[in-house]
């Protein structure tokens, strides 16, 4: 099936000029897209009024398809639209018989159907008729983790904010690209460090969200890029002392990761700062950390680092190791790194 999927940010645009579809269907591993439109539909087509007559919020585990078609069905009281909002409808048995509706819907309703962390059978025809009729057919994916970095620049800019590169790099490293749980965590800091702060500092991370600007993965695998012993041992000392909030697998996730971009530097024929940020997929300010490591790790050496990474990520999970302390095997394994 051959379909024009409209991307988040022109289904907004739509919105906001009250320009209505009779259908959304909103899918995908990535709930923030989901929620974000299913939001704006709830709260600004109808008016408080309207809603107590108009707005109707069902939950997919408690209802059937026949249940939808039927309230979908019904005509809007004193008012333009009626707004039908079917959440978790990925619990739904028999999500295939909406087509019944989705054919011929009505003007007058808009039901928006949302069908999280999973994407409806395209070759069936639920997914087929749902544009055909008007409606729209929306697919949230979720983010590459370099992808991220964008992602959050674009919607601080919406509260008229920015962040620190290196605050930003270490609220990715701790979150994940889980959009939910970074726009949530931003709306608690907006709040702690005041509405009219312009800026977000890694120090304000540190305060208000408890990750420590100092002591975190980003911070290690500086440490090590450069070799700074020191530095390196203090930060493992203060995963040991909290290894619940920075687990070992996590730390050899991140490294790897790292050095996996670092053997691809190594192999770049263009290293200037634009060509790097491009290619490794990172913001600018950070090339000198792939100069520096570069620098301190050959390309043989860095196959070496990959291979140790392997095997203490193996050694973390109860393989081939007698050491059970993660503080212990971090110790070890970075020691290995840097000698």
């Amino acid at each position: 099936i051959n379909v024009v999927l409209m991307t988040f940010e022109q289904i907004i645009q739509q919105l906001k000029t009250k320009v209505y579809s009779p259908v959304y269907f909103l899918m995908g591993e990535e709930a923030y897209y989901i929620d974000e439109i299913t939001n704006y539909i709830a709260d600004k087509v109808l008016t408080e009024e309207e809603k107590a007559f108009n707005q109707t919020i069902i939950y997919g585990k408690d209802t059937t398809a026949t249940d939808i078609i039927m309230a979908a069905r019904r005509y809007p009281m004193m008012a333009q639209h009626q707004v039908i909002i079917v959440k978790e409808a990925q619990s739904m048995k028999d999500i295939e018989e909406l087509t019944l509706y989705v054919e011929k819907p009505l003007a007058s309703t808009i039901l928006v159907v949302n069908y999280k962390y999973k994407f409806l059978d395209k070759r069936k025809r639920l997914a087929k008729v749902v544009t055909k009729s008007g409606g729209i057919l929306f697919e949230s994916k979720k983010l590459y983790d370099n992808q991220v970095g964008s992602w959050l620049n674009s919607y601080l800019k919406t509260k008229g904010m920015t962040i620190d590169p290196t605050a930003s790099r270490i609220l990715i490293e701790y979150l994940g690209n889980d959009l939910s749980k970074i726009a949530h965590e931003i709306e608690k800091l907006r709040i702690a460090i005041g509405i009219n702060a312009k800026t977000i500092s890694p120090a304000d991370i540190e305060r208000n969200i408890g990750i420590s600007k100092d002591f975190n993965n980003f911070e290690l695998n500086k440490a090590v890029f450069q070799k700074n012993v020191v530095k390196a041992n203090q930060i493992i000392q203060s995963f040991a002392k909290n290894p619940r909030n920075n687990p070992i697998q996590l730390t050899t996730a991140t490294l790897f990761g790292y050095f996996q971009k670092l053997m691809a530097y190594h192999y770049l024929q263009d290293k200037s700062k634009g060509a790097v940020a491009s290619a490794l997929k990172v913001s600018p300010y950070f090339v000198t950390d792939y100069i520096t490591g570069a620098r301190n790790y050959s390309a043989r050496k860095v196959i070496q680092v990959i291979s140790l990474l392997r095997e203490y990520d193996m050694k973390s999970k109860g393989y081939n190791s007698n050491i059970t302390n993660s503080g212990e095997l971090l110790k070890e394994l970075v020691f290995k790194i840097i000698h």
